[in-house]
């Protein structure tokens, strides 16, 4: 067996691959493992594309198996793609590498990262560990059965952390389930926020085993969910509730309303009717949507604030408040935050929390309209009070041609002390110019990590009071 290293090795990276030197337990296939030049992690999401068209993508654990018998023993030259992460260009302006592939070889190629955020991998979808196991690794990974869906709601609810996604993909016909899935994990379910990523959902299921929808509400087309939080009533009793959507086509809402989860049958119920579009109510009312967050104001108060990224409403932290719209007091936040340059950064959607490391609340949220990807430019922003002003904005992710939205921050899967922020979002190639999908991951959740101790965030740490 051979070991071809393109490039210098990380010493943490080295430790872990040390057992597996002697190549892949599959010796027909020939491996390829690409790493982040900087820390040693696999890479996923790296694209390795042939003269002639064939396209392999990397796995969470950075792997590619290679067996086109055109590419054994022969010199290879494999183009990187990397949304975010680059090989260096060539005198023509190529990012590559130029290998020779064979059977029971494994070459290591490292790439370099030029954006902030850390790519950890793919949360949801199919074939996660799908290139290691036609290597011989993972081979006890199961699959979830679900091959793509939109994007995550969270909330902790009775001691577990309850996750949600829009439409869903399967496998067994083009259209999937468009009344919410759902999911439940332990409330830390990362051993460490490093890459290979490997969270196990525990999916609510039907009879025949495959995902289940758990968000039906009465009337025609598909129903989202947004605003997912558990609160208390009085009496100290725990309800996850939501607030839902229905949808006609084109992506149009008629009806609007709240929900509440039957801990018992496993399923979103109706609660009350928000809005019904006619004539005379052409638009909805605001109600809980977003990603909610807790706040504690001066006096004490707790409350619970809603909005897509920023807070747009807030009631006090309590069932009954949120259950009454007379209780709901709106909210005014900016439209545009200024990057270091002095440029207008119009926000679309995302999500905040408080962050203890910095003691203040922080925004990872998605800019309308960005450059280079229309709606795959990702910033991060800091603020004294979660009503703003916010500060400086700094870009931490971008793609090319390629769209990832709704990025949602995740407080729960990192350490409370530690400068670890993790947040994920959808990847797809919908809203892009003519972007050909890309093979397991369109259409998923990919995890992230921002590092605030990083000096180039220094621009978003000194907001505005």
């Amino acid at each position: 067996m051979v070991w071809l290293v393109v490039g210098l090795v990380a010493p943490q990276y080295v430790r872990t691959s040390a057992a597996r030197a002697a190549g892949p337990p599959d010796a027909t296939l020939c491996c390829i493992e690409v790493v982040d030049q900087q820390s040693g992690w696999p890479v996923p999401l790296v694209e390795l594309r042939t003269v002639h068209g064939l396209r392999y993508v990397t796995d969470n654990a950075g792997r590619i198996a290679v067996d086109a018998p055109e590419l054994m023993g022969r010199e290879t030259w494999f183009t990187v793609i990397g949304q975010g992460y680059q090989r260096p260009a060539d005198g023509f302006g190529y990012r590559g590498v130029r290998v020779v592939p064979s059977p029971g070889k494994t070459i290591r190629v490292e790439v370099e990262r030029t954006i902030i955020a850390k790519r950890l991998g793919r949360l949801t979808g199919a074939g996660l560990f799908a290139e290691s196991q036609r290597l011989g690794w993972e081979l006890d990974w199961p699959e979830s059965l679900v091959v793509g869906c939109d994007s995550v709601q969270n909330a902790v609810h009775r001691g577990k952390l309850y996750w949600a996604w829009g439409d869903t993909s399967l496998a067994n016909y083009p259209l999937g389930l468009f009344h919410m899935t759902s999911a439940t994990t332990r409330l830390a379910p990362l051993p460490e926020p490093a890459p290979p990523l490997r969270v196990k959902f525990d999916y609510f299921r039907a009879g025949n085993g495959r995902p289940r929808t758990v968000a039906e509400m009465p009337g025609e087309g598909p129903t989202w969910l947004t605003g997912y939080v558990s609160l208390s009533d009085q009496a100290g009793r725990e309800h996850l509730v939501a607030s839902y959507s229905k949808i006609k086509p084109p992506l149009e809402a008629y009806e609007t309303g709240l929900c509440a989860w039957n801990d018992d049958a496993a399923t979103f119920e109706h609660l009350r009717t928000l809005w019904t579009k006619s004539a005379a109510a052409a638009q909805p009312p605001p109600m809980p949507e977003g990603h909610p967050a807790f706040y504690r104001d001066a006096a004490g108060k707790s409350w619970v604030l809603f909005g897509n990224p920023l807070p747009t409403l807030r009631c006090e932290s309590n069932y009954e408040s949120w259950q009454n719209p007379e209780a709901w007091q709106r909210l005014a936040p900016q439209a545009d935050l200024t990057a270091a340059d002095g440029a207008s950064v119009h926000l679309h959607s995302g999500s905040i929390a408080w962050n203890p490391f910095r003691q203040r609340w922080i925004a990872v949220f998605m800019q309308a309209w960005g450059k280079p990807s229309a709606f795959g430019e990702i910033w991060y922003a800091e603020a004294v009070d979660p009503a703003g002003p916010w500060g400086t904005a700094v870009k931490v992710l971008s793609h090319d041609n390629y769209t990832f939205y709704n990025p949602r921050i995740h407080p729960e899967l990192a350490s409370q002390d530690s400068a670890v922020v993790l947040f994920e979002g959808t990847f797809t190639q919908q809203f892009a110019d003519h972007a050909e999908p890309t093979p397991r991951y369109d259409y998923n959740q990919i995890l992230y990590r921002l590092d605030l101790d990083d000096p180039r965030l220094a621009p978003a740490q000194s907001p505005a009071r």
